[in-house]
């Protein structure tokens, strides 16, 4: 691809997971490529992979979104280097494992400003300069559970519940501008190391639930959507069935989602007491692609005699 021709994309939570995948699939589509993520050195190894894979330019900016005033000099630095904004891809993400009253003030409120207050940020200094253009994709990734409502993740939940909602509101803001589009992607379980990376307060680990998707297969659904905007999609095939679930029979929904997350959910082979993960600050060894967590199989297994245990011993 011509220099001059590339796509300029930018990604946050870009040193790992998803935003790993998505910002390497946009390099090795010639694209300059943007990374934004809080943790420097994780985030210079990921710009130098996207060179590897072909990327016409590879920038990074440790940013941490959650910061206004720094997404808003992130993006300056990048507009000042290029020109303009072609697309961002907004992956940047925590998570908090716990009850709502067992998760520490602190936790709750730092997972819900980086993933909401987050993406107004990322929206807020983007939007400006892709209106007075017309033209540019903003890519929210939210989640399947800011559809429905499962246990021990009140903090993530209510966060991506308002990033839906803040897709779409964005959406109708900018329904006069044909070239803006704002597009809402919602994956299911997804072979990150996001799990492994939250805080916990459950007293296990938790894990992706089956049938577990590759975060690659993530990273190729958001970029088609800056080809192909569409206003939101899942990515995984048991979302839409669970969204029907939860919304046609309520009270089915809430008699099994606690007993189902328990079981497929979180590993109880694998404690997990009082871990603030990297809510507070990044952990560098802790961010890769994938989180190799293995075959739920197993971890299943071990969940169900954990519950016929418990109930036994009632």
């Amino acid at each position: 691809m011509d220099e001059q021709a590339a796509r300029v994309v930018v990604v946050t939570g870009a040193s790992s997971g998803i935003g790993l995948a998505t910002a390497l699939d946009a390099a090795g589509r010639g694209d300059h490529v943007v990374l934004l993520a809080r943790g420097p050195a994780a985030l210079a190894d990921a710009a130098e992979q996207c060179r590897v894979a072909g990327a016409a330019s590879a920038l990074d900016l440790p940013t941490d979104v959650a910061d206004d005033a720094a997404v808003q000099r992130a993006f300056a630095a990048v507009t000042s280097r290029y020109g303009r904004v072609d697309a961002v891809v907004h992956s940047a993400g925590l998570v908090a494992y716990g009850r709502l009253e067992d998760v520490p003030a602190a936790i709750f409120d730092r997972v819900v400003q980086t993933n909401l207050l987050g993406s107004v940020n990322v929206a807020r200094a983007v939007l400006p300069g892709m209106r007075e253009a017309n033209a540019g994709t903003l890519v929210l990734i939210g989640s399947l559970i800011g559809y429905i409502a499962p246990p021990y993740m009140s903090a993530y939940a209510v966060s991506k519940w308002g990033v839906r909602g803040l897709a779409r509101l964005l959406q109708v803001e900018n329904v006069d501008r044909d070239g803006v589009h704002i597009c809402h992607l919602a994956p299911g379980g997804i072979d990150t190391p996001i799990y492994l990376q939250a805080a916990n307060y459950l007293g296990w680990v938790g894990r992706p639930p089956p049938p577990v998707v590759k975060p690659e297969r993530v990273a190729r659904a958001a970029l088609r959507l800056l080809d192909h905007p569409r206003p939101r999609i899942q990515v995984g095939p048991v979302n839409w069935p669970t969204i029907w679930g939860f919304n046609l029979f309520p009270a089915v929904f809430d008699r099994i989602v606690t007993p189902l997350f328990e079981v497929a959910a979180t590993d109880v082979r694998q404690a997990a007491v009082d871990v603030p993960g990297n809510v507070p600050a990044p952990v560098p060894e802790g961010n890769r692609l994938r989180g190799g967590q293995g075959s739920p199989v197993a971890s299943i297994a071990a969940g169900l005699r954990a519950r016929l245990g418990r109930r036994g011993r009632r």
